[in-house]
């Protein structure tokens, strides 16, 4: 049900710009299976937007009803749980992604990861792609992360981290990453925005079960997310994200990218 809209200001008569409008729409609870983003989301963008009726739509923001937030786990961890994990309190967490992110091999990219922890950072976090490719192997990229923060965290005396990226071609072989990563000491797991509602929902559920953390990379957003007048506004892939089971999310460069 359509029950308010309003015209966007500086669109329509009097102004240079075509008449645009923000349209309030409200949805009966009963039309949505509860604890499910890839229901939620058919529903919401399924087919709206391919629909000739309007030039563009753009998704601004959601208001959930409790009742329906409460069919979904929610983070299982969250900062607070990566603070005292990390045993840092009282200031923001300092981190970074590896740079060059490509070509290293797995010995040389657990050298960046050392220098930068020993060098004061508190974790580092492998980039988007940074999956399995011919120059390194994710199990040995894993290894040598690893022994970069257990060496980095002995001769700093502080806990350090580094966010372990899981993103695979299927569900069994990122559970198969995510497995490896626990077991060679890691707390926190990463995975990207492009792997699917579905899969994502998925993880978050496994590092639940297995009380690890989960950062999710926003790769592919902006597909979506960057046009002003057509998509989604990256405030509800955040929502989203929260009620999938996703702990902390990337955000990008505050001055924006490659800025600064």
């Amino acid at each position: 049900q359509a029950y308010r809209v309003d015209l966007v200001p500086n669109t329509g008569p009097g102004t240079k710009n075509e008449a645009q409008y923000f349209a309030y729409i409200a949805y009966d609870i009963d039309l949505f299976e509860g604890g499910s983003i890839a229901n939620l989301t058919a529903s919401i963008i399924g087919n709206v937007f391919g629909m000739k009726a309007v030039k563009a739509l753009r998704l601004e923001d959601m208001r959930i009803p409790v009742a329906y937030l409460k069919t979904f786990p929610g983070p299982a961890t969250g900062v607070i749980v990566e603070r005292e994990r990390m045993d840092k309190f009282g200031r923001p967490l300092l981190g970074a992604t590896t740079k060059p992110k490509l070509g290293l091999s797995g010995r040389n990219y657990g050298r960046v990861v050392y220098e930068a922890l020993k060098g004061g950072l508190d974790f580092m976090k492998d980039d988007e792609n940074i999956n399995s490719q011919p120059f390194m192997h994710w199990r040995d990229r894993s290894l040598y992360c690893m022994d970069a923060v257990n060496k980095a965290s002995a001769a700093t005396g502080e806990v350090k981290g580094h966010y372990m990226n899981v993103t695979a071609g299927t569900m069994e072989e990122m559970y198969k990453r995510a497995e490896f990563a626990k077991s060679i000491g890691s707390i926190i797991i990463m995975i990207d925005l492009v792997i699917g509602y579905t899969a994502i929902q998925s993880m978050a559920k496994w590092a639940r079960d297995n009380d690890m953390i989960l950062h999710l990379h926003r790769a592919g957003n902006s597909t979506y997310s960057r046009q002003k007048n057509h998509g989604m506004s990256f405030r509800v892939i955040c929502k989203w994200m929260r009620m999938a089971g996703v702990d902390h999310i990337h955000a990008g460069t505050v001055v924006g990218k490659l800025e600064g």
